[in-house]
């Protein structure tokens, strides 16, 4: 059974917060505006700051159908919205022919209709279950994408319909809860965002980021977790390629864990940094003596 929309800020905190994510009061204010105003959510930050997470946590915490839509460059129509099933309307036709049928307008009426229209995400978050219930639609990482698709996302985000010129429209009764993201690797057309409400994920605070791994690494030991965070927080102000985000210190502060580590200590930082960076130049930067001073300021700082 579906569960209600929050009705205020920090019902919406609590949401989010059943499912494991820890969201700063910001963020709950845009998501709460979105699900109150039936408007998509543009999350917009860094790789690995947990925008993905955040569609993810709000289907299952609100018990809807999740529909994803992973972009990609060259991503179409016939893959986002909907496609005919060429084979089935080929056969139809053969044996429409063998059947002696000669009328082609009725012919063409049958093959183009419901039951051979494949729908993809799109047109899929445009339908709402048995209970009346939309979908959870994300649009993840929507920048991998080029113009074209932004432009045809305008009629979906605007009306919430995509019209197919051989049968028409297919509108939504309910509209989807729509959250879109991106990780910046370009500019996203104003059109686009104008018909969402934009928020910034930002990395989190240290605070924030602890209690993230209180709820993700469960595991770690409460020092090493502290130490860990100490460690991250001075990385990220380092000059890097990619910084490392909340998804690397998670997967970092659990591998720490397996090997039984209780606090950090310059050799096992070492050993392990390819799981915080993912870059050879990085590694190369951080490593040895930049990772020792690294760790002492961490255990001074936890």
């Amino acid at each position: 059974m579906p569960a209600p929309l929050p009705k205020s800020i920090d019902e919406t905190q609590a949401l989010l917060a059943a499912g494991e994510y820890v969201a700063d009061r910001s963020l709950a204010t845009s998501l709460f505006l979105a699900l109150a105003m039936r408007r998509p959510l543009f999350l917009e930050g860094e790789a690995g700051v947990g925008k993905t997470e955040i569609g993810k946590v709000v289907a299952q915490a609100l018990g809807r159908e999740l529909i994803r839509l992973q972009c990609y460059e060259g991503l179409d129509i016939s893959q986002a919205a909907y496609e005919w099933n060429y084979s089935r309307q080929m056969i139809e036709i053969r044996l429409a022919e063998a059947a002696g049928v000669k009328d082609k307008d009725k012919l063409g009426a049958q093959i183009y209709s419901d039951q051979f229209l494949v729908k993809r995400p799109l047109a899929r978050a445009l339908e709402a279950n048995e209970e009346g219930d939309a979908p959870v639609l994300l649009i993840d990482e929507l920048d991998r994408t080029d113009e074209p698709f932004e432009a045809y996302l305008l009629e979906v985000l605007s009306d919430w319909q995509i019209t197919i010129p051989e049968i028409g429209t297919l509108k939504a009764k309910e509209p989807p809860i729509v959250v879109i993201t991106s990780n910046r690797t370009r500019e996203i057309h104003d059109a686009v965002k104008r018909r969402c409400f934009y928020h910034w994920v930002d990395y989190p605070d240290a605070q924030r980021e602890l209690e993230i791994l209180r709820r993700k690494a469960p595991k770690a030991a409460a020092a090493l977790s502290r130490e860990v965070v100490a460690f991250v927080q001075r990385l990220r102000k380092t000059e890097l390629y990619k910084l490392p985000g909340v998804a690397e210190t998670i997967d970092w502060t659990n591998c720490l864990a397996a090997l039984d580590r209780v606090t950090l200590d310059p050799e096992t930082v070492n050993n392990t940094l390819g799981v915080l960076l993912k870059y050879r130049d990085d590694l190369e930067r951080v490593a040895g003596e930049e990772a020792e001073r690294l760790v002492a300021e961490a255990k001074a700082a936890a």
